[in-house]
């Protein structure tokens, strides 16, 4: 497993936005990945699916970074 926070938000990520989002600059999926870990972090409704289901969290979250930078 990668620790790098970009990888693995990316790899969270449906093909078709991991393709849009890896044509992106750096620090632009830099930033969409920081937005993804805080997410991860701090949203409770997150933490019971971790628990469950650990890449169905991070696929909910980097879903809701993208919904929310596409407003």
């Amino acid at each position: 497993m990668t620790t790098d926070t970009v990888e693995r938000f990316l790899a969270a990520l449906d093909p078709e936005h991991r393709e849009a989002v890896g044509a992106r600059p750096r620090e632009e999926q830099e930033n969409l990945a920081e937005a993804w870990e805080k997410e991860l972090a701090t949203d409770d409704e997150l933490d019971t699916l971790d628990e469950l289901s650990p890449p169905a969290a991070e696929a909910e979250a980097a879903r809701r970074v993208l919904d929310r930078r596409s407003e």
